[in-house]
């Protein structure tokens, strides 16, 4: 059993210069695509349980989907719960054996989001899993709108929630399709000059590459989500196996061919932040 803590994969990685990937996970085939991409490449890697994965399957079921990957490789694996809006709902990842929760409290006013963060935090870490928390808002490629991250409330988030990671808004966008324009260095430099904790980076599809590995290398941030340029790989992958055997019928079959393409470029993506 190679199951981790957030903590346990996070604090190496920011002492040696290097971040993980929090891939977001549909289903099975892309779940145990990432598992193997990280045992191919010998890295760690977070499997991520988001708000539309949870509509489609119940936390229990994702929970010993998770677990039964994570024994089935040699590398740490982390089974992340991703934007947990509500402790009800982190109580019952850990309780489903999850290793790692996320609050979302970045809607939330200041003072607000720095409680319920503390609370959610204080019972991962009583139950031994660890507590990645959000401060600025990431909004949403076509819809909700970012608020960037103040360095200051940053600074006084880490400390008053004693999280182990912390997500920040510094011109990522969740959904982004295409590589944009890059991420606010600036910003960056001064919110890791306020903190030690490690930095997180939601909406990484959009971020170049060639910035995710030098920030791997030269910043605090230490975990890359990364969910859309992955799915876009099943996307075509499923609609060639399906153009070049139309007659197909078999799920299992189909899905069979998809998963090798998403398996690669999760290989890429994982060099990419240790190189």
């Amino acid at each position: 059993m190679t199951l981790a803590t957030l903590r346990d994969v996070l604090q190496p990685a920011l002492s040696e210069g290097r971040a993980i990937a929090g891939f977001v996970c549909l289903g099975w085939e892309d779940a145990r695509a990432y598992a193997r991409a990280a045992q191919t490449v010998g890295v760690p890697v977070i499997l991520q349980a988001g708000p539309g994965c949870r509509e489609h399957t119940p936390l229990p079921v994702l929970g010993a989907m998770f677990r039964i990957l994570a024994a089935d490789v040699d590398v740490p694996v982390v089974a992340h719960l991703d934007h947990g809006y509500q402790a009800a709902e982190c109580r019952e990842a850990i309780d489903a054996g999850f290793t790692s929760v996320m609050f979302d409290g970045s809607k939330l006013p200041l003072e607000e989001n720095i409680a319920q963060t503390r609370a959610i935090a204080e019972m991962a870490h009583a139950a031994g899993v660890s507590c990645e928390g959000e401060i600025g808002f990431v909004g949403y490629a076509a819809g909700a709108e970012s608020r960037g991250t103040d360095p200051e409330e940053a600074a006084r988030f880490a400390s008053e929630t004693g999280v182990d990671a912390m997500a920040i808004s510094v011109g990522n966008v969740h959904l982004q399709t295409d590589a944009g324009d890059g991420l606010d260095e600036a910003k960056i430099a001064a919110i890791q000059a306020k903190t030690s904790v490690p930095l997180v980076i939601h909406g990484g599809s959009g971020v170049p590459h060639a910035q995710r590995g030098r920030l791997a290398r030269e910043t605090s941030i230490c975990k890359f989500n990364i969910g859309t340029e992955v799915r876009q790989v099943f996307g075509a992958s499923l609609r060639q196996v399906l153009a070049d055997d139309p007659d197909q019928f078999d799920r299992v079959q189909i899905l069979r061919r998809v998963e090798a393409p998403i398996q690669a470029a999760a290989e890429a993506v994982l060099r990419s932040l240790v190189s």
